[in-house]
């Protein structure tokens, strides 16, 4: 290793020679500053001591490739952060060691499959929002204000309601980074984003005119068991998913009870069926098949019914409505005829009384039912 002034003429003249593998000089105007010479060319780098009185070294960048005085002015910005007690080398092994927000996201899926049953919906969210925004990433460089941007941006084409799930999504990734210790996780962007205010809450009352046209319109549909689905929902104020994957080894035919055995909340639940649900469940064909509402076509439980959900749908003249508005319509006409909320709950399965309550729409009759009472009442 030589000592001499390092200059740009001299680290542009300079060679390596033939006979050695490299040659090291270090700068006497500018402490640590340094260039390495190796036959297949030149590196600047910083020379330094750790705080713990180790000898390290950080390379700045090649000869070809940075400027004399931009790697001088680096050095001795570097120097100053050494001086500081800051370690360049170890620091910069550090953000080597931080993960990607893309390689965050694929652990957080492979969690969610081992402790979520709806963990489809965390893979989508990251496959097809996340990743593609914020994946190439390091997590640490991931910034609240980057969040928040593109959460705005996806306002203009998504429902609030979608929007907040991606929130609550990369929310819960940086929750596990937290939790598995990973380098960089010390800080969780997500929890400094605003959440915005929203009502997803939607109203759906269903008149008995209105059930009438979307149970004819069912009824003209290609789809042969659309009409006791739509029936079967209305009369249980069951999810899609319970009612397509329903079996007939379920159905206690003597206490006229459906037996459901997982739920979305994990519990099973006990369904009592109305005589008018019976009545659909006799007429239902049995082919064979153990599921309740087999397709016809393939012997197995219904993928999606959506063409055939919004065809009968516009045919009845509410094209708005949405499969799960006739769980909240057979919650909501329970209610509305004198059932508690808590009865309502139990039939529909939800653990908290507040669940039950976002279903349960009170209806103009009712209401008005309501002041003629309060009025007889009052004798007025």
């Amino acid at each position: 290793m030589a000592k001499l002034k390092l200059t740009s003429a001299f680290c542009r003249e300079v060679t390596c020679a033939p006979h050695k593998r490299k040659e090291v000089y270090r700068c006497t105007e500018q402490t640590g500053f340094g260039l390495e010479v190796r036959p297949n060319g030149k590196t600047f780098w910083v020379y330094y001591t750790t705080p713990d009185g180790k000898a390290a070294q950080i390379k700045i960048g090649g000869y070809a490739d940075i400027p004399f005085d931009l790697a001088k002015r680096t050095a001795k910005e570097l120097r100053s952060k050494i001086v500081l007690g800051h370690d360049p080398a170890q620091e910069k092994a550090n953000r080597k060691a931080v993960i990607t927000f893309s390689e965050l996201a694929r652990m957080h899926v492979e969690h969610a499959k081992g402790h979520l049953r709806s963990h489809g919906c965390v893979e989508l969210a990251h496959r097809r929002y996340l990743v593609p925004r914020f994946g190439k990433l390091r997590i640490d460089q991931v910034t609240t204000p980057a969040i928040e941007n593109y959460l705005a941006e996806l306002r203009q084409r998504l429902a609030p309601a979608s929007v907040d799930r991606l929130r609550l999504v990369m929310h819960r990734s940086y929750r596990l980074a937290q939790a598995w210790n990973l380098p960089g996780a010390d800080r969780n962007p997500v929890s400094s984003v605003v959440r915005p205010k929203y009502d997803n809450k939607r109203t759906c009352l269903l008149s008995p005119t209105e059930v009438e046209r979307l149970l004819e319109a069912c009824e003209q549909s290609a789809n042969g068991l659309l009409k006791p689905i739509v029936q079967l929902a209305l009369a249980t104020a069951a999810r899609k998913s319970e009612l397509l994957k329903a079996e007939w080894k379920h159905i206690d035919f003597v206490r006229s009870e459906w037996l459901i055995p997982l739920t979305k909340n994990g519990h099973p639940r006990r369904v009592p069926l109305s005589s008018a649900a019976m009545a659909v469940i006799h007429k239902l064909p049995r082919s064979g098949e153990p599921w309740l509402l087999a397709n016809p076509a393939t012997g197995k439980p219904y993928d999606n019914i959506k063409r055939a959900w919004k065809t009968a749908c516009r045919a009845a003249g509410l094209p708005d409505l949405h499969f799960h508005d006739l769980r909240h319509a057979g919650i909501g006409a329970m209610i509305n005829n004198g059932v508690s909320l808590h009865v309502a709950g139990k039939v529909a399965g939800h653990l908290r009384p507040e669940s039950t309550a976002r279903y349960a729409f009170v209806s103009d009759k009712s209401l008005a039912a309501a002041v003629e009472a309060g009025a007889h009442n009052l004798q007025l």
